[in-house]
């Protein structure tokens, strides 16, 4: 998840799809060694713990703690919350070609 994703989720997002999201998290993560996305100098484990800590009804009044939960843990959201990324295919593209005439 990247920092502008999870501004614009923490946008809409409701106290119980924020628990969701840390349930799933509990359930899905088996490193919590790994560097986290909001400091780099913490582990996801140190993230959790300041960041679930922080989750209560009163913390739906500061967006910039929701935009930290969802930029640390956004992956483990439901995914009709995600933003659905535009892809890229180029093969869809038509490409006109002719044989060179020599």
């Amino acid at each position: 998840m990247n920092k502008s994703d999870a501004k614009k989720i923490a946008e809409t997002i409701t106290f119980s799809q924020l628990q969701e999201m840390f349930n799933n998290a509990k359930e899905n993560i088996t490193d919590w060694t790994v560097v986290s996305n909001i400091n780099k100098q913490m582990t996801k484990g140190t993230a959790w713990n300041i960041l679930f800590v922080g989750l209560k009804l009163e913390t739906m009044l500061y967006p910039m703690a929701i935009k930290n939960m969802i930029w640390e843990f956004g992956d483990y959201l439901p995914s009709n919350l995600k933003i659905q990324k535009k892809s890229n295919d180029k093969s869809t593209v038509i490409v006109t070609h002719q044989d060179p005439r020599f």
